[in-house]
C-alpha cells in the first residue's frame, strides 16, 4: 500500500519511527515533512498535501500526526475527496475505517503514546470498510462535498 506520511513540530520522532514501521511491514511510504521537531511547523499546507496525494491517487492512504490532531482533522477534510478520521482510540479507528472508509488518519501525538499511535495504525490498516449502509451514507457525504455551497441539489 501507498501511504503518504507527514507531522508538525510535534510529531517527528514518531512520524519517523512509524516511517520504519510502515516500510516493515511492505507498505510504500512517501514522507513530506516536517522533520524538525524544533522548528515550529504550520500543519494546514502539510495537511492539504497529503490529502491531495490520496484524492489524486498517488497515495492509497495518508497518516498525518499532530499535537491533538483536532486542526489537522479539519484541514485534511478541506481536500475534495478526503475522509479523515481523529484516530484517539480503537473504536474511533474501527469506525473511522469501517463505517467511513477514512483514507487520511489523524493522530494527536499529545493525545496517544507512540506504542498506542502504532497499535492503531496496524488496526487501521487492518480494518475494511463495510459497505452496505454505510456506502449510502458514504455517497451523501460525497454529494455534500460535491454541492455548491448555498445551492440545493435536487
Amino acid at each position: 500500500m501507498r501511504v503518504a506520511l507527514c507531522g508538525d513540530h510535534h510529531g517527528v520522532a514518531l512520524k519517523t519511527r512509524l516511517g520504519a514501521w510502515l516500510v516493515e511491514r511492505g507498505h510504500e511510504v512517501t514522507d513530506i515533512g516536517g522533520n524538525d521537531a524544533e522548528a515550529v511547523v504550520d500543519y494546514p499546507p502539510l495537511c492539504a498535501a497529503v490529502s491531495r496525494m490520496v484524492a489524486g491517487g498517488s497515495a492509497d492512504l495518508a497518516i498525518i500526526l499532530g499535537g491533538s490532531g483536532q486542526g489537522e482533522v479539519i484541514a485534511a477534510n478541506k481536500v475534495h475527496g478526503v475522509r479523515a478520521g481523529l484516530a484517539y482510540s480503537r473504536f474511533a479507528v474501527e469506525i473511522s475505517r469501517g463505517n467511513n472508509d477514512a483514507n487520511v488518519m489523524v493522530i494527536g501525538t499529545k493525545v496517544v503514546s507512540d506504542e498506542e499511535a502504532l497499535e492503531l495504525v496496524g488496526l487501521w490498516l487492518a480494518t475494511p470498510f463495510k459497505g452496505g449502509d454505510h456506502q449510502r451514507r458514504i455517497d451523501q457525504i460525497s454529494a455534500i462535498e460535491a454541492a455548491r455551497p448555498g445551492v440545493p441539489r435536487e
